[in-house]
């Protein structure tokens, strides 16, 4: 779902899927509120400092975490 959010607010999805994701938003309040809060978040993420950069040991624990993260 996730993904599919992703590319529909990145203009990403095909012509027929977009138009099934479009009518789908116009009688679903749920989905249609899910996008606005996604949309919103999109907003503020955008709107941090850039980030400083992380010392080498933390970001090498960090990656290996998320390399590890499905197991």
């Amino acid at each position: 779902m996730v993904e599919l959010v992703t590319a529909f607010l990145e203009g990403a999805l095909d012509p027929a899927t977009e138009q099934r994701v479009v009518a789908h938003l116009a009688e679903c309040d749920g989905c249609e509120t899910y996008i606005a809060q996604f949309r919103q978040t999109i907003a503020l993420v955008g709107e941090l400092p850039p980030p400083e950069t992380l010392p080498a040991n933390v970001r090498a624990d960090l990656l290996t975490a998320f390399r590890h993260w499905s197991r």
